[in-house]
């Protein structure tokens, strides 16, 4: 190699490339942290069938805009980190119940929040936690879909 090859090109480090995450990177990640966070309510998982664990996540992701000195870029930069983009998530999830629903769903709120910034450099923008059915000890072992 000759010295010229191996001489940068003269732009800064940081203005390079670019990174992109992709929106299904940032699903599993969500995915993964959700369970995490509901694994910790023991009283409410053990009702939930072992194939219904996984919380179902959608996430769409916009690409951080070209980097200036005002707004969110500098509060990150402030932080020390980049942040990559904006993600709007919907997590949907299965409940055992009786349970506190209201705790659960702030645990998940709260650590994929904080751990698709940390990990992925993104921004959560907008977060949605549904829960799409709630699994009854009453219910677990019948066939009847109501308890009457």
């Amino acid at each position: 190699m000759t010295a010229e090859a191996v001489q940068p090109s003269g732009v800064p480090r940081g203005e390079r490339g670019a990174i992109t995450v992709a929106d299904r990177v940032v699903a599993k990640t969500a995915s993964r942290v959700a369970r995490e966070a509901l694994s910790r309510f023991t009283d409410s998982t053990g009702h939930v069938p072992p194939g219904r664990r996984t919380p179902r996540v959608t996430a769409s992701v916009q690409q951080a805009p070209e980097r200036s000195a005002t707004g969110r870029d500098a509060e990150s930069a402030a932080r020390g980190q980049a942040v990559l983009g904006e993600v709007h998530m919907h997590i949907t999830v299965e409940l055992g119940y009786p349970s506190d629903i209201g705790a659960q769903c702030a645990a998940v709120r709260r650590e994929v929040t904080q751990r698709v910034r940390t990990w992925a450099g993104m921004e959560v923008s907008d977060l949605v936690v549904s829960v799409e059915r709630l699994h009854s000890v009453h219910t677990r072992h019948t066939d009847q879909g109501r308890v009457r």
